[in-house]
């Protein structure tokens, strides 16, 4: 079986951070669920100002072609896309991302669900083709651009949900090599949890349907209740999945990079795992909830600033919208000891 690695990873962040004020201070900006848990305010995000999906992906790409080359990421074999709000019904952005930069992959799969943790589920799928076809590089792409399209709507922006996401992009390379070897993986389809998350208009219409009521997402006390307590649990239960199918403790991993929800999402996850905060980046608070595009955003920070060293043990985890999804992956960065 070929050995798979995660050798690069890059991001993009657009236009400059706006503050909480933005949210807080807007006009009736009032919402009993503020003062949730799940919607404690970073204080900095980032917004789209007309940027696409696309965009986004062929900003987070360049540091990839000015480390690797032009022509190695030209020649990837699989591009696999997940975009956190789709620009256009019908057509995902895969086909466009492959004609600004130039590729002509073999497969071309424009991924819908995982949400919030679609870059570990992209990841095992493009182990997955790496390992059992002639395929040899993968090109996934996570491109979050709600925040400063959807949760700023008039009428949403009053909402505590609205001062939560953030708008960027995160891509990983990925080879048929030793370089920094997948390890083990650990995922899980909830289907019992389907559907649970969902946007909402007040008028009771379709998104499609004319109107004039502001699509926003349909929270609870009680579902925001059942988010915390699947999430709180389901992150550390797939971490420790991947990490036993290694035989080492949770205790062990170098690097932790999680999805990036909210602060008490990620205290709990740390604090069942048994690591430091040094061990587990926190961009929360300068980028705040960036959905798909956290892990692999969190990560390339954390590789910039020197927190990842060959031989570490990095392990990616998370869960998507009300639970419906979870995975964790291992990574032995650099290749040493895999």
């Amino acid at each position: 079986m070929k050995t798979v690695s995660l050798v690069d990873v890059s991001g993009h962040l657009p236009g400059e951070p706006v503050p909480a004020t933005f949210y807080t201070e807007a006009p009736g900006a009032e919402d009993r669920l503020r003062d949730s848990p799940m919607f404690r305010v970073p204080p900095l995000r980032h917004h789209v100002r007309g940027e696409s999906n696309v965009d986004l992906v062929e900003r987070a790409v360049q540091p990839l072609i000015e480390r690797h080359g032009r022509a190695e990421i030209r020649s990837v074999d699989v591009l696999l896309m997940h975009s956190q709000l789709p620009d256009t019904p019908f057509v995902g952005a895969g086909t466009e991302v492959a004609r600004r930069l130039g590729l002509k992959p073999s497969w071309l799969i424009d991924v819908a669900n995982a949400g919030c943790a679609s870059f570990v589920h992209m990841l095992e799928l493009a182990r997955q083709i790496l390992r059992t076809t002639e395929a040899r590089s993968a090109l996934i792409c996570n491109a979050q651009t709600a925040a400063g399209q959807l949760f700023t709507q008039s009428e949403v922006r009053r909402l505590a949900q609205a001062a939560i996401p953030g708008d960027g992009c995160g891509v990983g390379y990925v080879t048929t090599s030793a370089a920094s070897p997948v390890l083990g993986l650990a995922t899980r389809h909830i289907g019992a949890y389907g559907g649970d998350m969902a946007a909402v208009l007040d008028d009771g219409r379709r998104y499609w349907e004319p109107g004039s009521s502001q699509l926003r997402i349909g929270f609870s006390e009680e579902s925001v209740s059942t988010v915390l307590e699947r999430g709180n649990r389901l992150v550390p239960e797939v971490v420790t999945e991947v990490c036993e199918r290694l035989a080492v403790r949770t205790e062990e991993i170098d690097l932790l990079v999680t999805n990036q929800p909210n602060r008490t999402f990620l205290h709990n996850w740390r604090h069942s795992l048994g690591l430091p905060p040094e061990r587990h980046p926190d961009t929360f608070d300068s980028c705040g909830n960036l959905f798909g595009a956290a892990i692999p955003i969190t990560l390339d920070r954390a590789l910039r600033a020197g927190r990842v060293q060959d031989g570490d043990l990095v392990v990616l985890g998370g869960f998507a919208h009300a639970g419906d999804y979870a995975g964790a992956a291992a990574i032995r960065w650099g290749g040493v000891g895999a």
